[in-house]
């Protein structure tokens, strides 16, 4: 059996969740997909896959083996296609991730005007709220919203996002006045997890430097964007995001963005890229085509926040 072909059968079923879904995926029976994962773990002599009728799961080995086989795949393409002379035309599977809320509303479209250009690539869009390994993952590029941290990445910067506080004005006329952030310690919060649960952080206004930590009460606390934009639109509390996720309510004036003086530094947007995967055609290709335009997305709904802090200052 070819290991390559193998190899391919494995990361799909991982993919796909499923060795019955690999097969229908690949349209191959349930005994060929079994077959190439026996083949895979025949030739490295350990188990990759705990499998049972319907669910997969990796084995210790089966977790570094897949990292390996998803970097000999993407290297294999890319191969192929410098082999095959391509130097003009984008073609193959493109694989991007980014984090849920900006994947899902500024870089999914982005992604189908993209393909109504380039009829010979197909995208795969991976939705996560955390910071994945793309080179690992076999990964082509990455939208990210921190600082840069990893030197074997190339990263061109598309923007920045600040970190906002904001509430209905519902909420906002018939609750205390918030002039500092002592003061949520009296007001209803709506909580992201991944903003802190029991305190939020805002920077020093003197030059100690030191952060101040505001201890906050939870009405409510959320795990995912769309339920703490939700629960703040109807009036329920104060809520901390990321000003992307809220710039449409803002400019309409569903949502008021309260201590803007409070914020910290705003956080910066690249697209990041694995060294040398710029040169291939369907990955140079979406960069010269979806920069300009994140450029002008997230600085259209940065200054859709600016306006608001303006008008209440």
């Amino acid at each position: 059996m070819d290991r390559i072909d193998a190899m391919k059968v494995f990361v799909c079923a991982l993919d796909e969740g499923s060795l019955a879904a690999a097969g229908r995926k690949l349209n191959r029976s349930p005994a060929a997909i079994t077959r190439a994962i026996s083949f895979l773990e025949a030739h490295v002599g350990v188990q990759l896959l705990h499998r049972t009728t319907r669910t997969i799961r990796l084995s210790e080995a089966g977790d570094r083996y897949a990292s390996a086989c998803r970097r000999v795949l993407v290297d294999l393409e890319e191969a192929d296609l410098l082999a095959a002379g391509e130097t003009k035309m984008p073609r193959g599977t493109l694989t991007v991730t980014a984090p849920l809320v900006s994947g899902v509303s500024i870089l999914r479209p982005i992604l189908d005007a993209y393909l109504r250009q380039h009829p010979e690539v197909n995208v795969k869009l991976v939705l996560l709220d955390r910071t994945v390994s793309l080179v690992d993952e076999g990964i082509d590029l990455g939208l990210r919203i921190a600082h840069l941290t990893d030197s074997n990445m190339i990263g061109i910067r598309v923007g920045e996002v600040r970190r906002v506080l904001c509430a209905a004005p519902s909420y906002l006329d018939r609750a205390a006045p918030i002039a500092a952030p002592s003061d949520l310690t009296d007001h209803h919060c709506i909580a992201l997890a991944q903003f802190g649960q029991e305190s939020w952080a805002f920077p020093s206004r003197d030059t100690s430097g030191a952060q101040r930590l505001v201890q906050i009460k939870p009405r409510l606390t959320i795990n995912g964007v769309a339920g703490v934009v939700a629960s703040a639109l109807e009036g329920n509390g104060v809520t901390r995001v990321l000003s992307y996720q809220i710039a449409e309510y803002v400019k309409n004036g569903q949502l008021r963005i309260v201590l803007p003086e409070d914020e910290p530094a705003p956080l910066p947007v690249h697209i990041v890229a694995p060294e040398g995967r710029l040169s291939v055609p369907k990955v140079r290709a979406f960069v010269d085509f979806a920069v300009p335009r994140l450029r002008k997305d997230f600085s259209d709904r940065l200054h859709a926040c600016a306006a608001d802090t303006t008008a209440d200052t």
